[in-house]
């Protein structure tokens, strides 16, 4: 690991045009706390401490920096002890202005709860806290469905079933779940992605089949894009999508094209460092409903 001294900054440089002004806000946190200290999922197997800060704070800067031209982004400060504070999908979800902060399953993260609660909280944000014994892992497996009909939520490896009907009460709105079975895809962020449009990008063999006839019940055949394993393990679910505009890892270029037909404005940003811990571009951000106060 580099321990070279890490700046990042926060100008947004001109690139190719974009299809939408701002319209939504995310939470990231930098990287100059990031490394692989633990494994907590397959992917950080064989890469404990090989991660390059130089490398992920440079590519955190780019995805920053693309995120910013299509969202308002507010930033928490990592803290020590927090490696994983990076990946702040995890830290909750939100909507409405409550946040129901994650109830991590593992130790290893369990630090980071009373950071995020503080910055929500002094951000005016209504807390609701899922009871420890109810493991949730925030935005990682719970998102909405881009109409707002329902909640998809999985349950597996992080994410209890018992959390669904918590979140449930909270919204007053119908959860779907969503039962993950390959523990490379161990949250639903990593292969599932609800799109504007009405779409869904999402890997089949990553769910039960009782949860694909549920996800194909909703989504009629015309809107389904079905990622292949190679695409799925380079995380092109891990997508950020703001109106037509997705954000997400380096894909193959038939991915990309079937995107782009589709009306998509595709933007790759590289983000192995982030790979090598389980994650990518959906993963270093949480979507908020509203501006920090």
């Amino acid at each position: 690991m580099s321990t070279a001294r890490i700046e990042l900054t926060t100008s947004v440089q001109p690139n190719k045009p974009y299809l939408v002004k701002p319209q939504a806000t995310f939470l990231m946190c930098p990287p100059t706390l990031y490394d692989v200290d633990y494994v907590i999922n397959p992917w950080m197997a064989g890469n404990v401490h090989t991660s390059s800060r130089t490398r992920a704070a440079e590519q955190w800067q780019r995805l920053y920096e693309a995120a910013s031209k299509i969202a308002n982004v507010e930033l928490v400060e990592p803290e020590p002890g927090s490696p994983d504070m990076v990946f702040t999908a995890n830290a909750g979800l939100e909507r409405n202005g409550i946040v129901a902060i994650s109830s991590f399953f593992h130790p290893e993260r369990q630090g980071e709860e009373p950071w995020f609660r503080r910055w929500f909280r002094e951000a005016g944000y209504k807390i609701v806290d899922i009871p420890r014994a109810t493991p949730f892992e925030g935005e990682g497996d719970a998102l909405f469905a881009t109409a707002g009909g329902c909640l998809w939520v999985a349950h597996g490896p992080r994410t209890t079933l018992s959390s669904h009907r918590i979140l449930r009460d909270i919204w007053d709105i119908p959860v779907v779940p969503l039962h993950l079975i390959d523990p490379r895809f161990y949250h639903l962020d990593t292969c599932f992605a609800p799109l504007e449009g009405g779409y869904v990008m999402y890997f089949p063999d990553a769910f039960d089949h009782v949860s694909l006839h549920r996800i194909e019940a909703f989504y009629p055949p015309e809107k389904r894009i079905i990622i292949r394993e190679a695409e799925a393990v380079c995380f092109a679910c891990n997508a950020i999508n703001v109106g037509r505009n997705l954000i997400l890892n380096k894909i193959g270029n038939r991915l990309s094209v079937e995107l782009e037909q589709l009306g998509f404005k595709v933007i790759q940003v590289e983000l192995t460092e982030f790979l090598k811990a389980g994650g990518a571009a959906k993963c270093l951000v949480m979507k908020l409903s509203k501006h920090a106060s």
